[in-house]
């Protein structure tokens, strides 16, 4: 899903970087039932049937109201150390645009969409978070779908100068990475040949990964440099109108298996009942869409912080792909403390199936 977090910035907060108000929780990612705008065209909603195009669905769509793109992975030093990171950008649309229709200039200061990137390094215990914001149209931000290109000030994810590897290079205080990233041709569709639904009643977005990215590159921290190898997992989700009234939040995993299986999977917590929904990913890429009867999930070993009370353990019982792991972050606090506070942080498995993955808790402070 982010992928993608549920968590809520007012357009203003993004825009001006400076507001000392409490965020609003119908902002940046939690949305409102309609969406209204000033724009001569309306948003577009994605929905069953809607179909993925590449390459151009790794650029923006600035004719939906939200969008991101998010990248986490767990990563070895040279010492064989664990390590984990994130990077993620997202767009946010003040007024619709479409995809066809020319950019307003830069010199007329144009204000349609703001954007906003987290990254974050998870090591020897420590968590380390940065948060940057733009104002769209005016060259500090943006994505480009071929050759791709998503940047926000000097922080970037693009395509490499030779064949179809990525670069991922941020440089925050005191710490840093650049990262290449090979095997990103394989896509992995989720929900209905892409359009993931995230309630009950139909609300989605569309959502693709790349479920198994060769890493490599170099990690700082604190004025050390250390070689990194691994795995990662890259999301890109879009859409206009996602969260229902009444979801508060949501928990979401990525977890790769030793065995080559994969799974994503989350819940969206409900006032009265929430939803559930995954894929189940076979080593030969064949994917098996999981619907909220298919999936059991609870949380357990709450940890207490300032930022809010989240379990740093869960349990994950698929009964028809034979699933029944535990799931636990490792010891120590990994919020991401920005305008809005979430939990991102690796994870390991055990049970039916080991291995180590990624998860995303937002809602609980």
């Amino acid at each position: 899903m982010k992928a993608g977090v549920i968590f809520g910035i007012s357009v203003g907060v993004l825009i001006l970087a400076a507001c000392s108000k409490a965020p609003d929780q119908q902002g940046f990612a939690g949305l409102a039932e309609s969406v209204s705008n000033d724009s001569d065209y309306d948003y577009l909603q994605p929905g069953p049937g809607d179909e993925l195009i590449f390459p151009d669905d790794l650029g923006a769509h600035p004719q939906h109201r939200l969008e991101w793109w998010y990248l986490t992975a767990n990563l070895k030093t040279e010492d064989g150390q664990p390590l984990g990171m994130q990077w993620t950008q997202f767009r946010q649309a003040i007024k619709p645009r479409p995809a066809d229709a020319k950019a307003p200039p830069p010199e007329a200061w144009p204000l349609e969409a703001a954007w906003m990137a987290h990254a974050a390094v998870s090591f020897d215990g420590q968590h380390q978070f940065a948060e940057r914001l733009a104002r769209g149209d005016v060259g500090h931000a943006g994505a480009i779908a071929a050759p791709l290109s998503v940047w926000l000030d000097d922080w970037s994810l693009a395509a490499a100068d030779t064949g179809d590897a990525w670069r991922l290079q941020v440089q925050a205080d005191g710490w840093g990475y650049d990262l290449t990233l090979g095997n990103t041709d394989v896509r992995v569709a989720h929900g209905d040949n892409g359009f993931s639904a995230k309630s009950f009643d139909g609300q989605g977005s569309m959502y693709f990964s790349l479920t198994d990215l060769d890493i490599h590159g170099t990690v700082t921290i604190n004025g050390k440099t250390r070689q990194v190898q691994g795995k990662g997992w890259f999301d890109r989700e879009w859409s206009s109108q996602l969260l229902k009234t009444g979801q508060q939040g949501w928990d979401w995993f990525a977890l790769r298996f030793i065995d080559g299986h994969k799974l994503m999977a989350f819940r969206l917590r409900g006032d009265e009942r929430n939803f559930l929904s995954g894929s189940w990913i076979a080593p030969d890429g064949k994917v098996t869409s999981l619907g909220p009867e298919q999936i059991e999930l609870s949380g357990k070993s709450w940890r207490e912080s300032e930022n809010g009370r989240v379990p740093g353990e869960f349990q994950i019982i698929i009964p028809d792909v034979g699933v029944d792991v535990r799931v636990t972050a490792p010891e120590g606090q990994y919020w991401n403390a920005g305008l809005y506070p979430y939990w991102e942080s690796p994870v390991s498995v055990d049970g039916s199936h080991s291995g180590v993955g990624y998860m995303e808790l937002t809602g609980y402070q």
